[in-house]
């Protein structure tokens, strides 16, 4: 695999909180950056298949990567977009050798590649670096957790709701009449989000957009009654979920 061109400067989304250099001080987040080797993949590539062995991080410094999980029968469920400042990591655990989801550039990336074992020097050698590392996954998993309870409790309208209001936590922009989501997905890849088929989606879109929920503009959502989506995945509005939990 070739070497791309050096990278220059860090390009993370301020607006992305859970960035991983959020977590760690600067003097930290060097010691990552020092460790890290230059990767540029273009739109529709595939960083990694499912199960194809572990051992590498991905940071994404720009761009957009969609993963995806194949079932037995054929079907696939796509349970997160990350966007810049996003760390992909399967650590290695002594049990998991291979990846359990495939990584797909959605568009154009810029990557710094870290190896697993040099990771974990910095890990060894630095107690308030590895602190701060199970602070970012701990907060990661809360984030996993949430999402599989909204698409498992309040059936494909609430889990259509809770995934339409992730999105707008994610990519959202801020508009005279509501929030518009700047990633654009078609409903198929809605479907693959919620575990449904595409006709479903159309159905439920549509009758979102018949009640003055949303509307459809370029190819694009946009929520106009964000707590009606919230009444139907019944989200809650306590400090237990925020967010920075609240997210794609």
């Amino acid at each position: 695999m070739a070497m791309a061109e050096p990278m220059t400067g860090k390009q993370d989304s301020c607006e992305n909180p859970l960035a991983i250099h959020h977590f760690f001080s600067q003097d930290q987040f060097s010691r990552i950056e020092e460790i890290m080797y230059p990767r540029r993949v273009k739109a529709g590539s595939v960083i990694f298949w499912e199960g194809e062995p572990t051992g590498k991080l991905y940071y994404l410094r720009s761009g957009k990567v969609k993963l995806r999980k194949s079932t037995e029968d054929g079907k696939d469920f796509i349970f997160s977009v990350l966007q810049a400042g996003d760390l992909l990591c399967e650590p290695e655990d002594g049990l998991r050798k291979v990846h359990e989801f495939s990584a797909q550039v959605i568009e154009d990336a810029e990557l710094g590649v870290i190896q697993w074992k040099d990771l974990e020097i910095l890990l060894y050698r630095y107690g308030e670096f590895a602190v701060r590392f199970m602070n970012w996954m701990a907060l990661m998993h809360r984030v996993t957790e949430s999402k599989f309870r909204d698409l498992l409790l309040f059936g494909k309208p609430g889990a259509l709701a809770s995934t339409l209001i992730r999105l707008a936590n994610s990519y959202g922009v801020a508009c005279t009449d509501g929030i518009r989501i700047s990633l654009k997905l078609t409903n198929s890849e809605l479907a693959e989000m919620i575990g449904t088929t595409r006709e479903s989606i159309n159905r439920m879109l549509h009758g979102l957009q018949d009640e003055g929920t949303i509307e459809m503009r370029q190819g694009r959502i946009v929520i106009l009654k964000l707590n009606e989506l919230r009444k139907i995945c019944q989200c809650p509005t306590c400090q237990a979920c925020p967010k920075e939990v609240c997210r794609i």
